[in-house]
């Protein structure tokens, strides 16, 4: 199966990416904190490329994978930023590439190292401020950064190895929600298409992915249920759970991947929420629109970021006054939206 072209603009900037990237002899490459699919997919993809061109190529991330996902790393050498051995491959990089995120704040204390070196960013999320490094592609209109990945790699006309076409198909189907999502385009399936060809095992991929729940998640998943609410004047349904969930259920937290959906799946609702209460009175909110609102707005206004029908902010405000903040700023939108599908 063929891959439509890229957009002409796309091109241009990987274009400058891939130059960059050619005259690097020592990359460490980064994503966002809590790593998920599509910037762990991209990464790997992206490194195994690398050093098959005889570069050095390092994962540093602001924090650990998920266990699901560490499949992914068996060949190549990753770290964490809080370890010790990080600092080699930081101090030695020439430069460094940032994947599936431009906000500084995300990076932990790598943006300093990028700052220093220089380097590539490629995200797909809708740009906000001026990008961290150049060359950098931030386009939302890819399904996920591992398509602009995929079409990074593409432009030295060879062959994915099995390796770089199962990274890139985790961060493609995790980040449509396997292909569920409406970023879910004909593009997407057409590069799941040509990936498959190399012989991915979608099948051994799913058990990795999702095949296996601990006790401790099945545990949270249970917790979370029972302390589903909805909203009583606007159809928004939301968990919140306590600083305290994870100990009291043997939960990790990312067993907390997921659970928003819970809320957003509900019958009726416009829009789906989990709130998670941190430490020092901050809490983590994570937003889910299914369709009419766009979610990304409250986020940005409250000092977070995302997508229209998925966003996600960290507020430093205590679990209750959280949901009230979050709740109130919502509202409008969302009466709004189930106005507008009345008058049509």
């Amino acid at each position: 199966m063929t891959v439509p072209p890229m957009p002409p603009a796309r091109t241009k900037a990987l274009e400058a990416i891939r130059r960059r990237l050619r005259d690097a002899s020592s990359v460490v490459l980064t994503t966002h904190v809590n790593p998920d699919g599509d910037g762990i997919g991209s990464m790997v993809a992206l490194a195994s490329r690398l050093l098959r061109h005889g570069a050095e190529a390092t994962i540093v991330t602001p924090s650990r994978p998920p266990p699901s996902l560490r499949f992914l790393l068996r060949d190549i050498p990753a770290l964490v930023e809080e370890d010790p051995a990080a600092a080699d491959p930081l101090n030695a990089a020439d430069t460094i590439a940032i994947l599936d995120t431009a906000e500084p704040k995300r990076l932990g204390g790598l943006p300093e190292h990028a700052e220093r070196t220089g380097g590539v960013l490629i995200d797909h999320h809708p740009p906000v401020g001026s990008p961290l490094v150049t060359p950098a592609i931030r386009d939302p209109s890819a399904c996920a950064t591992g398509e602009l990945v995929h079409d990074l790699l593409s432009l030295d006309d060879e062959g994915l190895t099995r390796a770089e076409a199962e990274a890139l198909y985790t961060a493609i189907s995790t980040d449509t929600g396997s292909f569920r999502f409406s970023n879910t385009s004909p593009r997407a399936h057409a590069i799941a298409s040509v990936l498959l060809e190399t012989g991915v095992d979608t099948g051994a991929l799913y058990r990795e992915l999702y095949g296996v729940y601990s006790r401790g998640r099945l545990a949270l998943m249970r917790l979370a249920l029972e302390g589903l609410e909805v909203d009583p004047r606007a159809p928004i349904a939301w968990i919140a759970l306590d600083r305290r969930a994870l100990s009291r259920t043997g939960a990790r937290s990312d067993d907390m991947e997921g659970l928003v959906e819970f809320p957003r799946r509900l019958a009726g609702m416009e829009v789906g929420l989990l709130f998670r209460g941190l430490a020092r009175n901050r809490t983590k909110v994570s937003l889910r629109s299914n369709g009419e609102v766009d979610v990304s707005g409250v986020a940005q206004l409250l000092g977070g970021g995302g997508h229209a029908k998925a966003s996600g902010v960290l507020v430093e405000l205590d679990l209750d006054e959280a949901v009230r903040v979050v709740l109130d700023a919502l509202r409008p939108l969302v009466e709004a939206a189930v106005a507008s599908k009345e008058d049509r």
